[in-house]
């Protein structure tokens, strides 16, 4: 191998992005921003490397496995690459804006780096962008994430993706009613996270019945109710599955043509979520495009209540059509740069040559030009 081929490798999950699609990276997320800010969410920027401690804080708990670990050589105390930006932006609104009025509306933007590739995506590096509504439990504060994710998606392209809601706290509360103990509990919310109907095989009576109507009941959001509300689900389950309700009901009102499906028995990387969750799928790769939900957040005074979304940037630009180049105007050598000036001013990349050539066209296509200017004016070549 040449010393310029070793040079090129990268450690694996880790790419270099070249034009035209690093251009469409920085657009999107660009677009994002710019859709989250339009509804009063203020951008911060949290860095790339803080103390390990910070970050395993609260929600970040579990990201510990997924972490990259340094020693800081100036306070000689651990510190750890980001493996997820909520954790940040909940140390920001606890700690830099604990004092700010509440609800507090957050968005951000940024690159993560993780030990581990998952099952669904081998990248160990991706880009992150979203949203946290801090300070309210509301179901029009869950509402307003979601349609404004939805809004954020479509604004930079994606428009064929359905949104899945899920309640983590369903099935421990479906257990308890049922009388199930802990690790009868356990092997139900397995089971039915890996959609595993033979892992239900073990219980029995009206438990089993239950466990298999919400195995079975995943689908499309009026389907899927109409089967829980048949269950007739003691207290607190009961409760929950009439808050999805209202929520699937807001968000039909508010947004007619945004696709909704439920599943009942979800909850793995919902772990820390205390209520509805919700996850946006692309319908043409079945890719995760983001994902959100209701958490809680800690800080000096206490836990508060907060929503979030986020959108993972590499799974949205393969929803995206394939980027193409840009036009743009090669402009030879010795034509003034005022001429080029305006020709940016008229919306033109300008490309400009630095010496004389013979055949102009020839060296606006060799350079990927798609026009030339030539005698006062812009061609084709």
């Amino acid at each position: 191998m040449t010393d310029a081929a070793t040079r090129a490798l990268l450690p694996e999950g880790l790419h270099d992005t070249l034009a035209p699609r690093a251009e469409l990276e920085s657009a999107t997320v660009a677009g994002l921003l710019s859709c989250f800010a339009s509804q009063g969410y203020e951008q911060v920027a949290p860095p790339l490397v803080e103390f390990e401690d910070s970050l395993l804080a609260g929600v970040g708990a579990a990201e510990g496995r997924r972490m990259f670990r340094l020693m800081d050589p100036a306070s000689h105390r651990m510190m750890g690459v980001r493996t997820d930006m909520t954790t940040q932006v909940a140390r920001v609104a606890t700690t830099r804006l604990a004092a700010a009025h509440r609800p507090l509306r957050l968005c951000y933007a940024g690159q993560v780096l993780r030990v581990e590739s998952g099952k669904l995506r081998s990248e160990r590096e991706f880009g992150q962008a979203g949203i946290e509504l801090i300070g309210t439990a509301s179901t029009g504060a869950e509402a307003e994430v979601l349609l404004l994710a939805a809004e954020a998606l479509r604004a930079v392209g994606a428009t064929d993706f359905t949104v899945d809601l899920t309640v983590p706290t369903l099935v421990p509360a479906v257990a308890a009613g049922l009388g199930l103990d802990a690790e009868s509990t356990a092997a139900a919310r397995e089971a039915l996270d890996e959609k595993d109907m033979a892992g239900l095989s073990a219980f029995e009576g009206r438990a089993r019945e239950v466990l298999e109507t919400l195995l079975l009941a995943g689908g499309v959001a009026d389907k899927a109710l109409d089967a829980l509300f048949r269950l007739d689900l003691p207290g607190e389950a009961a409760a929950l599955v009439e808050e999805l309700r209202a929520m699937v009901g807001t968000l039909r009102e508010a947004s007619p043509e945004l696709i909704l499906t439920i599943d009942p028995g979800e909850y793995r990387n919902f772990e820390y979520h205390s209520g509805i969750c919700f996850t946006a799928f692309d319908r043409n790769t079945s890719r995760e495009l983001g994902r959100g939900g209701r958490y809680q957040v800690q800080g000096a005074k206490g836990a508060e209540p907060a929503v979030g979304f986020t959108v993972y940037v590499d799974s949205l630009l393969r929803a995206l059509p394939e980027p193409r180049r840009a036009a743009s105007v090669f402009v030879p050598a010795g034509i003034a740069r005022e001429t080029a000036k305006q020709l940016r001013a008229d919306g033109w990349r300008t490309v400009a040559g630095l010496d004389p050539v013979a055949d102009d066209a020839a060296e606006a296509r060799r350079l990927g030009c798609s026009h030339v200017y030539r005698d006062g004016g812009v061609e084709g070549v």
